[in-house]
């Protein structure tokens, strides 16, 4: 066999659906896991921009020719209707059942890190940032995992985009960490829950994204806001593609416990 059959075969024939697919993190982990899927496969590629994601089809397509189905939802996962468009987009799919269903959520925000804590003295602002960082994770999950229920030989991976900040404070950054704080912890009942489900809680590490960027001109703590700068001038910064490909290559191995936090510079 050789090596295109050989990662071709990788994943098998899945449902693999990408949230926050139209930049950074997203894009790369939809390029980098397109060649990973076997003919037959549905690759639902999940923003808000749809013009970045036709950008994207469009790369996806000329690169695999037509043998992984691409589908592009633009939708606020935010709101209920964005969840349903996923939802209405992978059941309404034709032809053979799947082997794996492999969801990565990875759409987010920074919030305003201009603000400390005693600063959000207005709850729809915090009401907001949660609903759109951690009750459109839980509900699309839940939705996915209900419309795929078990069955024998089928796969089902649930991969929650996580963050050094779900398990250390960062000054300025409080919604930041709360919201992947909260995350990580649902996914770690959700492992405890349905035990033939795959949970991991992938941190990809410090990004050279456009979120690194405003990171390093809001982030209202000088200290943090020096160490992204220093970060950022001294190239420590990860490519995305470099931590797409770790995650897909774990997910690959398929070896780590259910609900495992797992950092870009572990493995």
């Amino acid at each position: 066999m050789d090596a295109g059959r050989r990662d071709a075969a990788d994943l098998g024939r899945s449902l693999c659906i990408v949230t926050g697919a139209s930049r950074g993190l997203g894009w790369a982990l939809s390029v980098v896991l397109a060649p990973r899927l076997m003919p037959g496969s549905h690759l639902v590629l999940v923003a808000r921009s749809g013009e970045r994601l036709r950008q994207l089809e469009a790369r996806l397509l000329e690169e695999r020719a037509g043998q992984v189905r691409l589908s592009r939802v633009e939708a606020d996962l935010s709101r209920e209707e964005g969840v349903q468009r996923v939802l209405e987009t992978v059941t309404s799919a034709e032809g053979a059942a799947p082997d794996r269903l492999l969801l990565i959520n990875n759409a987010g925000s920074l919030g305003d890190l201009s603000k400390f804590v005693i600063d959000f003295t207005q709850p729809a602002e915090v009401s907001n940032y949660m609903t759109l960082n951690f009750t459109s994770c839980v509900c699309l999950t839940a939705s996915l995992l209900k419309a795929f229920p078990k069955r024998e030989n089928f796969h089902r991976t649930v991969v929650n985009i996580s963050s050094l900040c779900a398990v250390q404070p960062f000054k300025s950054w409080s919604l930041y960490c709360s919201g992947k704080a909260a995350r990580e912890m649902m996914f770690r009942v959700l492992a405890a829950e349905e035990p033939d489900v795959r949970v991991l809680n992938y941190a990809p590490g410090p990004l050279d994204t456009d979120m690194q960027k405003q990171a390093r001109l809001e982030t209202a703590d000088p200290e943090l806001r020096q160490t992204f700068l220093t970060m950022h001038q001294q190239g420590q910064l990860i490519n995305c593609h470099d931590s797409a490909r770790k995650l897909v290559n774990i997910l690959i191995r398929d070896d780590f416990p259910s609900g495992a936090h797992i950092d870009y510079y572990d493995q």
